[in-house]
């Protein structure tokens, strides 16, 4: 039974990443702004969340940690941004294809930066992402607004890779909720002054949007991904969070009616594809 719990949690937390891609689609304020609104509000959920576990994020963190979770929740918001760019621009399918690049970009990041030999898998996966990006690509017209998008969503894809890498060679020992709560935390302060001219002008609608995206899409959807791990295997989780895109598309052609292309459909399968071999390589 608790086999069966983490696989509805699992695929829960990669339904629910996929629908916060809708929401830069439906709210009528800025990137920067969803962004703020997606971090304050899941800093909000994941500290009763924490609270209720017993779990201090503040407690027993030396101050190196807390400069290096910062840094990196600095880093996840520029990434968000670039994402939600990427969705206003080009719409929902070209950003979530886009960012599912990130494998492509994480094997020639560890190679430029580590020095680490790309293996023939890594390069295959780098084909694989390449020609699917061709595919999805609306036209190489960068007046459009579709291959505009893209290119914000291959950034946002770039950006994530360079966060996972540097999470991987320099891991801490915070637990997963506590790191969230710390990189939101640094998302809110950063972003606020920018966004403050703007907060009058939202409407109650936007706002009940950038409440669901923080504790729906972000507080909850981490919270069951990190515990489904206790029982699911990381190749297993690698493959189902995969297929947080699928969602995306699927979501927008049923709320939006914007209909996937045949390129997007087999350039996206070609990515996907990839996206699915680099977790299993990863896992191994």
């Amino acid at each position: 039974m608790s086999h069966r719990i983490a696989q509805v949690q699992l695929h829960s937390a990669a339904l629910l990443v996929g629908v916060s891609a809708l929401f830069g689609e439906s709210l009528n304020v800025s990137a920067s702004m969803i962004v703020l609104g997606r971090a304050a509000f899941a800093l909000l959920a994941l500290s009763v969340i924490c609270l209720c576990l017993n779990l201090r994020p503040w407690h027993g963190v030396s101050g190196a940690t807390v400069a290096k979770l910062l840094a990196t929740g600095v880093a996840l918001g520029g990434h968000w941004i670039l994402f939600f760019l990427a969705v206003q621009t080009g719409g929902v399918a070209v950003a979530t294809l886009g960012f599912a690049s990130f494998p492509a970009f994480t094997a020639l990041i560890e190679r430029l930066v580590f020095g680490q030999r790309m293996g023939r898998t890594d390069s295959l996966i780098l084909l694989l992402v390449s020609v699917g990006l061709m595919l999805v690509t609306p036209s190489f017209d960068l007046s459009d607004g579709a291959t505009e998008g893209l290119l914000w969503g291959v950034l946002s894809g770039a950006s994530y890779a360079a966060i996972a890498v540097a999470n991987k060679h320099f891991s801490s020992k915070v637990d997963g909720l506590s790191s969230c709560w710390w990189q939101c935390l640094a998302i809110s302060v950063v972003l606020l002054p920018w966004c403050l001219p703007e907060l009058p002008a939202i409407t109650s609608h936007d706002w009940w949007q950038l409440a669901a995206l923080g504790v729906l899409c972000t507080a909850l959807a981490y919270s069951l991904f990190i515990a489904s791990l206790r029982h699911v295997r990381t190749h297993t989780a690698a493959v189902v969070i995969a297929m947080e895109p699928i969602y995306a598309i699927a979501g927008a052609w049923l709320l939006f009616g914007s209909v996937p292309t045949i390129g997007m459909l087999l350039g996206g399968m070609l990515i996907l594809a990839a996206v699915a071999w680099a977790g299993l390589k990863a896992s191994t």
